[in-house]
């Protein structure tokens, strides 16, 4: 079977001012989802699953589905904040879902292989989505050694504002140790620095692997991460913006030994647009790549 592609498209984008994922950077109007599904089809992905809010199904419908139908099998499901566990009341004050978590978990009926998950609004590189799907290619249905694209950190920065990223901890195999999400990452005239839960600012050096939740799993996550999101939400039903994000429920794999993860380093250029000042350096870095001959345009033919 192919590995399957789920994107994680549901955001808000409050930093951004708007819908990063259906946003227009390419020469011919393509979003950064679209050279993402068009590397991922080139590594030999079968499937694409969107993972949406209901609020943007039809502007999704108009931007990807009348295009991609006949192009790929495509799908897609609904990511909602009132998809929590029976019994559990919403504080009406709450308007974000769960987190990168819950948007894997609800994809789960249209997810009948090992998968990939991304973000919509990360542009990750031709040769990340071929190593992940030779990785995916070769892994069994109930297999528990997962896979991750890692990234330098200092290549991964925004100049316009700060940033969350997972710092990873890699073994001499390529292993993942840890992953630990640090806010508030940017780059200053002293280096770059994170802040602390006090405030403090730490130093790092810029060479640190990091995720940008580029992911590969198996069927057999699913078990795991609904026992994980089930009781995130029950201990956190009245944290109006409480989510539940991937590097902590894969960490929380790794420190009980249910899991491993293999640390795939690709070599590719990350960039994408987390702040609005950030889509003309995305649209240059496109543009380059097509003058280059790596994607045609239009994108789709």
């Amino acid at each position: 079977m192919k590995p399957i592609l789920v994107i994680l498209a549901a955001g808000i984008g409050n930093r951004y001012g708007g819908l990063k994922q259906m946003d227009k950077v390419g020469p011919s109007d393509e979003t950064i989802v679209d050279y993402s599904i068009f590397d991922a089809v080139r590594a030999g992905f079968g499937k694409v699953v969107f993972v949406i809010r209901r609020t943007i199904e039809k502007d999704f419908k108009e931007v990807y589905v009348s295009r991609l139908k006949d192009k790929l099998d495509l799908d897609y499901v609904f990511q909602e904040l009132e998809d929590i566990p029976a019994g559990l009341v919403l504080p009406p004050e709450r308007i974000k879902p769960w987190g990168t978590c819950q948007a894997v978990l609800v994809a789960q009926p249209k997810v009948e292989g090992p998968f990939a998950a991304i973000n919509a609004d990360d542009f990750y590189g031709g040769q990340a989505f071929e190593i992940m799907a030779d990785f995916l290619k070769t892994a069994d249905h109930d297999d528990v050694l997962y896979a991750l694209v890692g990234y330098k950190l200092s290549s991964t920065l925004s100049e316009h504002g700060s940033v969350a990223r997972g710092v990873c901890e890699v073994d001499e195999e390529g292993i993942l140790k840890s992953i630990v999400e640090r806010l508030d990452v940017e780059r200053t005239t002293k280096g770059i620095i994170f802040r602390d839960e006090k405030g403090r600012e730490i130093f790092l050096s810029g060479q640190e692997t990091v995720s940008m939740n580029f992911w590969g799993f198996t069927p057999a996550f699913f078990e795991f991460l609904r026992k994980e999101f089930e009781l995130f939400v029950r201990e956190n039903i009245r944290e109006l913006k409480a989510e539940l994000f991937i590097p902590l429920t894969v960490n929380k794999l790794l420190k009980s030994g249910q899991a491993r993860v293999r640390v795939l380093d690709c070599g590719e250029k990350w960039f994408g647009v987390t702040y609005k000042e950030d889509k003309p350096q995305v649209m240059e870095e496109i543009r380059k790549l097509v003058r280059s001959g790596k994607y045609p345009s239009p994108l789709w033919r």
